[in-house]
């Protein structure tokens, strides 16, 4: 499904979320830049817009995109050319519920609108403890449902009119739209998302709400 609408999911997903994603994941790479990491994994890479900042904002020497589609791999690997990043960026196939990296790694890793679509959340978030080194961060930014009653009806009303309508107005697969909505309210977001990272090995969990819940910032150590 992702290799289907690699082309265009940078520019719909510019206009579904009406750019504010990219100020999102600004906060995510400034979130690591605290702990000057030289390296760094970023799962569900997809076509590398979080590794990319994540070379631009940090003095990182190996930073690995990792995604399960080659197609958007390949979309990453173009801009990545582009910017003359591919001496510190390398974007790899791989399973976020198998990674093929050795235990206690990575100084960091980052999932950008990723761990709702691992098939086991729990196998996922264990490996990334697996993979990350003691004192390591790791950064989730993912979809929430708003609490606000008013901003909770307009987020709903996006998620489940405007985002598939987008999807069969400009992608080749309408379906993957229809389900990147619902998976995004099947997350199991704020707390319960706590509670997940804290089961699985994660310390000093906490969440950020972003843009008045649209989407949360989460951040644990190990």
């Amino acid at each position: 499904m992702f290799d289907t609408i690699s082309k265009e999911y940078d520019s719909i997903n510019r206009i579904m979320t009406f750019g504010i994603d990219i100020k999102w994941r600004k906060k995510v790479i400034n979130i690591i830049a605290q702990k000057n990491p030289k390296f760094i994994l970023d799962i569900a890479s997809g076509t590398g817009d979080l590794a990319i900042l994540a070379a631009q904002k940090t003095k990182a020497t190996n930073i690995i995109g990792a995604d399960i589609s080659e197609g958007m791999l390949a979309i990453g690997e173009k801009k990545i050319t582009k910017l003359n990043l591919s001496d510190r960026i390398k974007m790899q196939v791989a399973d976020s519920e198998d990674l093929p990296f050795s235990d206690n790694y990575f100084d960091a890793i980052t999932v950008a609108f990723g761990v709702r679509n691992f098939e086991n959340l729990d196998k996922g978030i264990q490996e990334i403890h697996r993979v990350l080194k003691p004192k390591g961060v790791f950064v989730v930014l993912e979809t929430s449902i708003p609490k606000y009653p008013i901003i909770k009806q307009l987020y709903l009303l996006h998620s489940n009119i405007l985002l598939p309508l987008f999807g069969k107005l400009f992608s080749k697969d309408p379906k993957a739209y229809t389900y990147l909505s619902k998976s995004a309210k099947k997350f199991p977001y704020g707390a319960d998302f706590n509670n997940i990272l804290n089961k699985n090995g994660f310390k000093e969990v906490r969440n950020l709400p972003q843009t008045m819940g649209v989407a949360t910032i989460y951040i644990g150590n190990k």
